[in-house]
């Protein structure tokens, strides 16, 4: 893929998501989007390239969150939890109208579930919930309780967030923008 290529994609995505903020929880439309036909073939292909780009943006605040050591010391699992789901809301946040598109693809693309479900199998060990070499059944159903909940949105109070290191800081700055 030459980078006249790469731009052309990254331009149709976009404009893929500014559709889906202005009609939510349609289909896309691919004769709207200037060249997505000739570059996606179908809507399918386009939410596939779309998942791909949340995987960046959700790994990039998970690395962000988890980067600095000083927050992975003695605090235990449930600064983990805490950590990924910051990581996630933020991410949704930035990126609502991707998710609200992703998440009414998978009802009409069954493709797209394989990739959904391996996203919360990696929050799930990510969160410390579940031990990588646990059957993929089980992860998912850990993964997809998870996600239940960091929708849900916890009713508790915010912790008060903990000084961090000037580093960690920078990198959080910096991992999101993946």
């Amino acid at each position: 893929m030459s980078w006249t290529d790469f731009y052309r994609r990254r331009e149709i995505l976009e404009a893929a998501v500014r559709q889906a903020k202005r009609t939510p929880g349609e289909p896309l439309d691919l004769a709207e989007i200037p060249g997505a036909t000739d570059a996606f073939g179908c809507e399918e292909r386009l939410l596939l390239a779309l998942q791909h780009k949340w995987t960046q943006v959700l790994g990039g605040h998970l690395r962000a969150e988890l980067a600095d050591p000083e927050d992975a010391a003695d605090d235990g699992v449930g600064d983990q939890v805490d950590a990924v789901c910051r990581a996630w809301r933020r991410a949704q946040a930035e990126h609502e109208a991707l998710r609200a598109l992703l998440d009414a693809g998978l009802e009409r693309h069954p493709a797209l579930v394989p990739l959904h479900e391996g996203e919360l199998r990696m929050l799930a060990v990510t969160a410390g919930l579940a031990e990588p070499g646990e059957p993929a059944e089980e992860l998912t159903r850990v993964g997809y309780a998870f996600d239940s909940l960091v929708r849900a949105g916890d009713r508790r109070p915010e912790r008060p967030a903990r000084r961090r290191s000037p580093v960690g800081h920078l990198m959080r700055l910096l991992a999101p923008t993946a």
